[in-house]
């Protein structure tokens, strides 16, 4: 666009200025067009992230909220749509108290671990999102139902989780790593016994961990496990 008509000819002011408001309106419904494109793909890789893991409508609502926010603050620039919907998405699951890990958000998106992982914090810090911790118990009811461990184990494994909590051995300590050893405790203990190697592979961590953590836990609960 230049301030002049087709055949060359200068535009007067009052056509200038009409023009200047067009032109504007131009660029804002371009910005719109391509945030309302950017957004309607961050929803659809949201439900489909969300459908493959099978999480509520209430996180993925959350999930798209959180995404909205990083776009009206601009933190989009730079990154792409699948890492932010996913990062979004790891937040959502935090703030509902249905946490999934980020190896379990990475395999269900079309990024990797370390970009969500890398995104996730600077939306934290950008948006000033207040995330609760994530605590052992949170991960039993789905890790024993991916293990295909009943109530009894379950329950078996609130009680362990509060007894080491009382004495302080979950401080410090990855929440996944102590809730898949108290899991593969508990299960010995009421003879539905997993392998570390079963329990690993549910939980999203390695057989040493559990294996490090199992017997720190057993020495200090006073628990005698037959391996």
């Amino acid at each position: 666009w230049q301030n002049k008509d087709y055949s060359g000819k200068t535009i007067s002011s009052r056509y200038r200025s009409q023009f200047y408001r067009m032109r504007k309106w131009q660029k804002r419904s371009r910005v719109s067009n391509a945030t309302e494109r950017n957004l309607a793909m961050a929803l659809a890789e949201l439900d489909r992230m969300a459908s493959r893991l099978d999480l509520p409508k209430t996180i993925r609502e959350t999930a798209a909220v959180n995404y909205k926010k990083a776009v009206e603050k601009r933190l989009i620039r730079g990154r792409s749509i699948e890492g932010v919907a996913a990062a979004s998405l790891y937040a959502a699951c935090r703030q509902c108290n249905n946490p999934r890990t980020l190896d379990e958000i990475g395999e269900a998106s079309r990024t990797g671990r370390k970009e969500i992982g890398r995104t996730y914090r600077f939306m934290v810090r950008e948006l000033k999102m207040k995330i609760p911790p994530t605590k052992p118990e949170d991960y039993i009811p789905r890790f024993c139902s991916g293990l295909d461990l009943d109530a009894e184990v379950q329950s078996k494994a609130y009680e362990l989780i509060a007894k080491a909590q009382e004495k302080e051995l979950t401080s410090g300590r990855g929440p996944t790593g102590i809730a898949a050893s108290i899991i593969y405790i508990s299960s010995v203990l009421c003879g539905k016994r997993r392998t570390q190697r079963e329990v690993a592979e549910v939980a999203g961590v390695t057989e040493v961990t559990i294996r490090n953590r199992y017997k720190e836990l057993i020495q200090n609960l006073n628990i005698e496990l037959e391996i």
